[in-house]
């Protein structure tokens, strides 16, 4: 599967971005989807998760309840809803594909999209 992240920008603290990352092939149902996220000088870390079917959804701590992700599978599509943006959420986001069990997708994706930059000022 190939991915396509896109959405980034730049915001002010306390605003909004919906990322998106679209998806190539016909099995994009079975896929579980996650973002992460890499701020430069730091290592790449895990934003968030959610299943094939879009019913269980997993979210690091720094971005729980501000962070949301959803899916159309219909439309090949993943988002991921940030609200109440951070200067620390500054970083280049990517998108990352998985099967089977959701927690590969938290650590060991199978498959990346490139990165599209959020940059939160102050």
């Amino acid at each position: 599967v190939q991915l396509q992240a896109s959405g980034g920008g730049l915001v002010q603290a306390g605003g909004s971005l919906r990322l998106s990352c679209a998806a190539s092939g016909r099995t994009f149902s079975s896929y579980n989807m996650g973002w992460f996220r890499q701020a430069p000088g730091k290592e790449r870390e895990f934003v968030a998760a959610i299943s094939w079917s879009g019913g269980t959804t997993y979210y690091a701590d720094s971005v729980k309840g501000r962070f949301t992700s959803s899916r159309d599978n219909a439309k090949n599509t993943v988002h991921l809803q940030m609200n109440s943006l951070k200067p620390e959420d500054t970083a280049v986001y990517y998108c990352a594909a998985a099967v089977g069990a959701i927690v590969v997708v938290t650590t060991t994706p199978e498959y990346w999209g490139q990165g599209t930059q959020v940059t939160v000022s102050s």
